[in-house]
């Protein structure tokens, strides 16, 4: 009898970008019918039903818990996977220690919030991170030599960590991000419903949003713009969209679990942040046929790339360039056009198979060299 693939996927968390993805992956592994998959980790909030027969509840709450993280090793081990996957920061830490037994696979999903994107680049003149984050990245170094293979879905987060952290290419390997693919539905006109979908927190520039929509004749009479997400600067932001230039133009919805769903109704996608990687919300709105108004940050850049449209973007915190993208995106004839291009490159790059391809190529090449 031939012998399955036993695929192992850890998460310490039950929601974010790292638990979206995989939540994707898995499942598209699973569909190629040749793989046993199983999910290590809190049952995750939103989107877990393909899963929901092949997880296993596992509780790592914080990085000190050494009981904790004993714990998730030995019931990984007790599946007997062929490969472990890590997915989030505090998985690699936790499953580094696995890699006697078998591969050990970490997505490097982010750095830590308070990096700015010139530092990120290389800028020798950028003012750097604070001692906390530096020392995270240290672990973040010494984990990338430590497991088998480090997964980055874009090329400028591999590029970080070649330069920055001096971590071998060769212990790196590039996959796009997967995400659901939703039906194509374009703006039927002109954009007036736009959409910010992420953690209210102040990475993601929700602020800076507010600020360049206020600017005077930015926002047309009959544009709206609807919040989903929660987090520290819910409060701030809320005061901040009561302003006269905005008041009863800005809804806030609170943590969604049906982020493709809001995307269907609303006609383009704003994702102002400072710092990003290869953001999931951008390749779903891509998928969607939406538009995009975003910063140049991480890996954004390359993925709205697309011959044929125009990348709207601006510097990260640049509040007065990006008040210009957002002018010309509601100004746009015919965003529809952008929209099912965007569509295209996203089934492209960004579908499950694809991802689940990839991922199960990186996974036996590794066993094929452990054998």
């Amino acid at each position: 009898m031939t012998h399955r693939m036993r695929v192992a996927y850890v998460l310490t968390q039950d929601r974010g970008g790292p638990v979206d993805a995989t939540v994707t992956l898995a499942a598209a592994v699973l569909a190629t019918g040749d793989v046993d998959v199983r999910v290590f980790g809190p049952l995750p909030s939103r989107g877990a039903a393909p899963i929901a027969a092949h997880h296993t509840p596992v509780l790592v709450a914080r990085k000190g818990d050494l009981r904790a993280a004993r714990a998730a090793r030995a019931a990984v081990r007790t599946w007997r996977p062929d490969v472990v996957h890590a997915q989030d920061r505090r998985a690699g830490l936790v499953s580094a220690r696995l890699r006697g037994g078998c591969p050990v696979v970490h997505t490097y999903h982010g750095v830590p919030d308070d990096l700015t994107e010139p530092w990120f680049r290389g800028s020798p003149d950028a003012p750097g991170p604070s001692t906390y984050s530096r020392a995270v990245l240290a672990a973040d170094a010494l984990l990338a030599r430590t497991v088998t293979r480090t997964v980055v879905p874009s090329q400028a987060m591999g590029e970080f960590l070649s330069r920055r952290l001096r971590v071998p290419a060769d212990r790196l390997a590039h996959i796009d991000n997967a995400v659901h693919l939703p039906d194509v539905r374009p703006p039927a006109g002109s954009v007036r419903r736009l959409l910010f979908a992420g953690l209210l927190v102040a990475r993601k520039g929700l602020l800076h949003l507010l600020d360049a929509l206020a600017v005077p004749g930015v926002m047309p009479p009959d544009a709206m713009l609807t919040v989903a997400g929660d987090g520290p600067q819910r409060d701030e932001a809320e005061r901040s969209a009561r302003r006269p230039e905005l008041a009863g133009r800005v809804r806030f919805l609170g943590f969604r679990t049906d982020v493709p769903a809001l995307l269907r109704e609303h006609d383009a996608l704003v994702l102002p942040s400072t710092m990003e990687q290869q953001p999931l919300v951008v390749a779903q709105a891509m998928a969607a046929g939406k538009p995009v108004v975003a910063t140049d940050t991480g890996g954004v850049a390359d993925m709205l790339h697309v011959p044929g449209t125009v990348s709207r973007l601006a510097r990260p915190g640049d509040v007065a360039g990006l008040a210009a993208r957002l002018r010309e995106l509601f100004a746009d004839p015919d965003p529809a056009r952008t929209g099912g291009l965007l569509a295209a490159r996203a089934r492209e790059r960004f579908a499950p198979e694809t991802a689940a391809r990839h991922h199960l190529r990186l996974y036996r090449e590794l066993l094929s060299r452990q054998a």
